[in-house]
C-alpha cells in the first residue's frame, strides 16, 4: 500500500520539485496551491498528484482539507510544511500588516496544517513531518527581518514538536536551504548573491531538486534514526 503525503505550497520552485520527487518514489501525494491554477493543473497532470486549492491561514479550510485526504487515503504518513512567502524590503519600511502577513504565511500555516494532520498520525502512532526553514533563520545575513524571524520560528517549532511527538513514533525535522537558483533566490540582489557565492564552498546556488532529494530521504524509512534536526543544504557556508 502506498504511503500518503501532503506537501503545502506545491506550485513554488521547491514545492514543485518535492511533489515530483515523492510521486516518483511512489508516495500518494497531495499538494496545496493558492494563486497558480495553471501551475497546479500542470503539476497534477505531470505527476498524478492531487492538487488542493486552499487558504492555509483559514483553520476551517485546513480542517476540511485534512478530513478530505483522510477519507480518501487514511491518516497522513508524511507532511511537508513548505508553504511560505517573503517580501524584500528594509526594516524601516515594514508595516504591521507586512509583518503579520509574512508570519501568517510562514508560521501560522505550519501550525494549522500540522495541528490538523498530526491527530491522525497520533492515532496510528506513526508519521514523519518535514518543515522547510531557511538559512535566513540561522545566519546573520542581509535578508528581510520579518522573513528571518519567521524562519527562525520554524526551528523552535520543529524542536518542540519533535520532543512532544516522539512518544507517538512521529519524527519531525527541518530542512534548511541556503541560496537556491529559483524561487526566493531569484529575488536576491546581485551584490548579495556575489557575497554569498564568495563564501559558499560549492561556489554556486543550490537547485530546488537537491532540496527535494533531502526531503524524500527524511520522509523515508532510511532516515528512521534522524529526528529533531535542522539539516542545512547550503553548499557549505
Amino acid at each position: 500500500m502506498k504511503k500518503t503525503v501532503l506537501v503545502t505550497g506545491g506550485t513554488g520552485a521547491v514545492g514543485r520539485e518535492i511533489v515530483k520527487k515523492l510521486t516518483a518514489a511512489d508516495w500518494e501525494t497531495f499538494f496545496t496551491w493558492r494563486s497558480s491554477p495553471e501551475k497546479a493543473l500542470a503539476l497534477a497532470e505531470e505527476t498524478g498528484a492531487f492538487a488542493i486549492e486552499a487558504n492555509l491561514t483559514d483553520n476551517q479550510q485546513v480542517i476540511a482539507m485534512i478530513k478530505m485526504i483522510e477519507e480518501k487515503s487514511g491518516p497522513l504518513d508524511g507532511l511537508v510544511n513548505n508553504a511560505g512567502m517573503t517580501q524584500v524590503m528594509p526594516f524601516a519600511m515594514i508595516e504591521e500588516e507586512d509583518w503579520d502577513n509574512v508570519m501568517a504565511a510562514n508560521l501560522k500555516t505550519m501550525f494549522l496544517v500540522t495541528h490538523a494532520a498530526v491527530r491522525g498520525m497520533i492515532r496510528k502512532k506513526a508519521g514523519v513531518i518535514v518543515n522547510i526553514g531557511s538559512l535566513a533563520g540561522h545566519r546573520m545575513l542581509e535578508v528581510p527581518i520579518h522573513y528571518a524571524a519567521a524562519k527562525a520560528g520554524v526551528t523552535g517549532f520543529t524542536l518542540s514538536l519533535a520532543r512532544e511527538m516522539a512518544r507517538y513514533n512521529i519524527r519531525v525535522n527541518e530542512v534548511v536551504p541556503g541560496l537556491l537558483s529559483d524561487g526566493v533566490g531569484k529575488m536576491v540582489p546581485e551584490p548579495e548573491l556575489n557575497e554569498y557565492l564568495k563564501y559558499c564552498t560549492a561556489g554556486r546556488p543550490g537547485e530546488p531538486s537537491e532540496v527535494a532529494d533531502l526531503v524524500e530521504f527524511l520522509l523515508s524509512d532510511r532516515a528512521t534514526y534522524i529526528n529533531a534536526q535542522s539539516i542545512g543544504i547550503n553548499g557549505g557556508i
